[in-house]
């Protein structure tokens, strides 16, 4: 059986905070930079998913599995 990719797991990062934590931070009263802070926190995990993403595949080329064209 094949080892589980650990960096794999930076892809499940936007879904949890889209989805996952979205009835914890459904929030308009606490401002952050005059944003309510559902807007600050959507502007976070928008933010972040690029990363989160990067990181994956930064991981993926490492084991040489994440080339362009394949």
């Amino acid at each position: 059986m094949r080892k589980r990719s650990i960096h794999r797991l930076w892809l499940l990062v936007p879904y949890v905070l889209f989805l996952a934590v979205l009835p914890v931070v459904n929030r308009v009263a606490p401002t952050v930079l005059g944003l309510p802070f559902l807007f600050f926190w959507m502007l976070v995990a928008t933010l972040a998913t690029p990363s989160a993403v990067w990181l994956a595949r930064r991981g993926d080329r490492a084991r040489g599995r994440g080339g362009e064209g394949r």
